[in-house]
């Protein structure tokens, strides 16, 4: 019989309250950062000049002052407010929920088939990407969101609740995509963390890691999860950005991806990703992971 579990449960309030901060933090840093990567995700020409990438990124302002140009990377925040904050309270929050349960009732299953130290991680990683598929519930905000950074002429004036009451269950276009890639990409990413928590720093709690220690692990999780997601998210991305009226199913860009623009398409803006997109879900991981048993402290955990 394996020893139980020196994980410590972190209570329900602590994490929604970490991982809200984490939230609202990230999108005052990176939401820039955001429009860019998505506007580069969702060109569909080559770009070999500076004027090109200054075109792509800037749209309209291109021509603007450089201060007129930072604001129109802030396209959309109210919606972005609204996703980023629940997505973060959903994920970093609802995983170790997911986990708790697996734990409780799967952990000889995951120690039998892969021993006590990966089965731990695995089980992490397991209980990241059901709560990544569970994730499509808040598609349509991440819809909206994208539209209004990439293609804002899509709104048409239109406000919020018209817009709910136009497209109803359109907004969940391309949901079989979202949770094709939120599946693997969610998996990657709590397992990258569980797995570095196990084996580089031999944490028998992973909610003891320090701040450094959360960073690193939140590192390799972040980098595992945006290179295996790549190509189902530039396709998702695209799906998403279109005209409301004018739909494209995720095959039909597929298939003229891989057509018109070859192979490397399927993995467009994963180095600004890596070097701008990364950075922001590291951040934004690691803090989460640190202010959760912060807050269950100073509420009085034990």
């Amino acid at each position: 019989m394996s020893p139980p579990s020196n994980d410590k449960s972190n209570s329900g309030i602590a994490r929604i309250l970490g991982s809200a901060t984490a939230g609202i933090s990230e999108l005052a840093v990176f939401h820039p950062v955001d429009t860019t990567a998505k506007r580069l995700m969702s060109n569909n020409t080559k770009v070999n000049s500076l004027a090109e990438l200054n075109r792509v990124v800037f749209k309209s302002y291109a021509q603007e002052t450089v201060g007129r140009k930072m604001l129109s990377l802030f396209p959309g925040l109210g919606y972005a407010a609204g996703y980023k904050i629940l997505q973060r309270v959903y994920k970093y929050g609802g995983q170790p929920f997911v986990n708790d349960i697996l734990n409780k009732n799967f952990k000889k299953d995951f120690e039998g088939a892969f021993g006590q130290k990966t089965g731990k991680a695995i089980m992490s990683a397991t209980a990241g990407s059901m709560i990544g598929i569970g994730e499509i519930v808040l598609l349509p905000l991440d819809v909206l969101k994208i539209k209004r950074q990439t293609n804002p002429d899509a709104f048409k004036g239109r406000g919020f609740l018209s817009i709910i009451k136009d497209e109803g269950f359109g907004l969940y276009r391309g949901w079989g995509w979202t949770a094709a890639r939120n599946a693997p990409g969610s998996f990657a990413l709590f397992g990258g963390n569980a797995f570095a928590k196990e084996y580089i720093f031999a944490l028998s709690d992973y909610s003891s890691a320090t701040w450094s220690q959360n960073f690193v692990a939140s590192i390799c999780g972040a980098s595992a999860s945006l290179i295996v997601s790549a190509p189902l998210d530039v396709i998702k991305t695209r799906i998403q950005n279109r005209h409301f009226d004018n739909p494209e199913s995720g095959f039909t860009i597929l298939k003229n991806m891989a057509k018109n623009e070859g192979f490397s398409s399927f993995f467009k803006g994963l180095v600004p990703k890596l070097l701008t997109t990364g950075p922001k879900l590291v951040f934004s991981f690691a803090l989460a992971q640190t202010l959760i048993p912060a807050f269950d402290r100073a509420l009085g955990g034990k």
